[in-house]
């Protein structure tokens, strides 16, 4: 079957897409903006790749069209399609389908499903949970929102019963507002946390718990469900009915937790039950990986793996790419990228680092630069929460190029702390000439952030 993927590069078609391939599909596909890792993987699996969406693709008369949530009806400002593609599958009577509807058909169905949602951690979460399973010998399928380090890919079918698989509830398609994770139809969920986000989609939160409880109400009574204890929107998710075996875990502000840690995030024993269960030791920092680990600690028992097992396999995990990846070192300044783009999952990848860093001697700075690419930051609707989530920062360097709001109002609250620029060079600049030696310099985007990092890289080493 020969199938072209609308939307190809983004993270969840990007592992459709490879999933396609492994299965003896003819896999094709067009997006536009394509950039690493995405692109690199999937050419690597040799899926051709065209650039934008333009209706002459329609002669590469595929089988059926797999749509991606970025394309939509949209018009360009002189009345012509954003998308002339879908326009001219529409009028052609084409067959499409959306990637979460063909994931279920083809790869999901008769497979134990293990579902990863939550606002934060559904991709290191997933890769951890996968990386358990992998190293019990399950030999599980995955897919990742990403590219796991341990891996080296961010989805593949594998030949056992389970499947792991990053849950977004982000909306499925342009002709399915759905969010996607509704249909995996999981024996094992997690619900690692939850607030607002998606203003783009979403009105408020209680919209959002909505779409979670949607959720719960697929899974089976012989499936499990494993619940974030110290998050008040899951506990009202979980207030409107839970029909599955029930786990929770946290290690702040928890309620009758199953999973808990003692001890720091980079080295802490596994409470099961309220008996030690296991060791985790590792290079991750930061309280949230921590109930990253318990969550996939307690999904992955479902399966039979015990705990002391999972905490073994987690001694070994590395984080995925652009989960505070060191990019290099220059002028003796460490240049990290990551894909925080929340004010959540700001604070706490630089909260991490913070603590990380005091356990060393001497005194360093971080440097935080950050673009607010997301759909939720581009409406500045968290803007005024930017200056809190950035409090462990020295400085913060914020691109403000395409924004409707003024991003340098927003950070006044942190004075000289906090600057902008409207343009990636003009950034790279600013940040190159504020650095010293031994300051740690942290790039958050879910974008390519205009490949800041070799420029600032480059820019620290012309300093030096």
């Amino acid at each position: 079957m020969h199938i072209h993927i609308l939307g190809i590069c983004g993270t969840f078609m990007g592992g459709v897409a490879a999933l396609a391939r492994e299965a003896g599909h003819r896999v094709t596909g067009c997006d536009a903006g394509v950039y690493p890792p995405m692109s690199d993987q999937l050419r690597a699996l040799g899926i051709e790749l065209i650039e934008g969406f333009g209706a002459e693709q329609l002669a590469l008369s595929p089988d059926i069209y797999v749509v991606g949530n970025v394309v939509s009806r949209a018009r360009l400002a002189d009345g012509t399609p954003k998308f002339p593609l879908m326009e001219a599958i529409l009028d052609t009577g084409a067959r499409y389908t959306s990637g979460p509807q063909w994931l279920a058909e083809n790869v999901l169905h008769g497979r134990h499903v293990l579902a990863v949602a939550g606002t934060h951690g559904k991709t290191t979460t997933t890769a951890m949970l996968a990386w358990i399973l992998d190293q019990a010998g399950l030999q599980p399928g995955f897919l990742v929102g990403g590219v796991p380090l341990n891996f080296g890919v961010s989805a593949r079918l594998g030949t056992g019963k389970a499947f792991v698989i990053e849950a977004d509830e982000y909306d499925t398609a342009f002709f399915d507002k759905r969010s996607k994770f509704v249909h995996y139809r999981p024996n094992t969920a997690v619900l690692n946390n939850l607030e607002f986000d998606h203003a783009d989609i979403f009105d408020d939160l209680a919209a959002i718990e909505r779409q979670f409880h949607h959720l719960l109400r697929t899974v089976p009574t012989s499936g499990r469900v494993v619940s974030n204890g110290g998050e008040p929107a899951l506990e009202r998710v979980l207030d409107q009915g839970c029909w599955s075996g029930l786990r929770r875990f946290g290690t702040e502000g928890a309620v009758l937790s199953d999973f808990s840690a003692d001890g720091e995030p980079s080295d802490f024993t596994v409470m099961a039950y309220g008996t030690a269960a296991g060791r985790v030791r590792w290079s991750l920092t930061g309280v949230h990986n921590q109930n990253n680990a318990l969550a996939a600690i307690a999904a992955a028992e479902h399966l039979g793996v015990t705990p002391a097992d999972a905490c073994a396999a987690l001694g070994e995990f590395i984080s995925p790419r652009r989960r505070m990846e060191q990019r290099g070192v220059a002028h003796g300044v460490t240049v990290y990228d990551d894909f925080a783009h929340h004010p959540t999952a700001i604070r706490t990848t630089l909260d991490g680092l913070r603590r990380q860093l005091d356990r060393q001697p001497g005194e360093a700075r971080i440097l935080a630069v950050f673009e607010p690419r997301s759909n939720t930051m581009k409406l500045g609707t968290m803007a005024a929460q930017l200056p809190a989530s950035l409090k462990d920062a020295d400085l913060a360097f914020c691109h403000t190029g395409g924004l409707d709001w003024d991003a340098a109002a927003a950070l006044a609250p942190l004075g000289e702390r906090g600057h902008t620029a409207g343009t990636v060079a003009a950034l790279v600049q600013q940040v190159a000439a504020a650095a010293l030696p031994g300051d740690h310099i942290v790039c958050m985007s879910n974008g390519s952030f205009g490949g800041i990092h070799p420029l600032l890289l480059a820019a620290l080493q012309a300093k030096g």
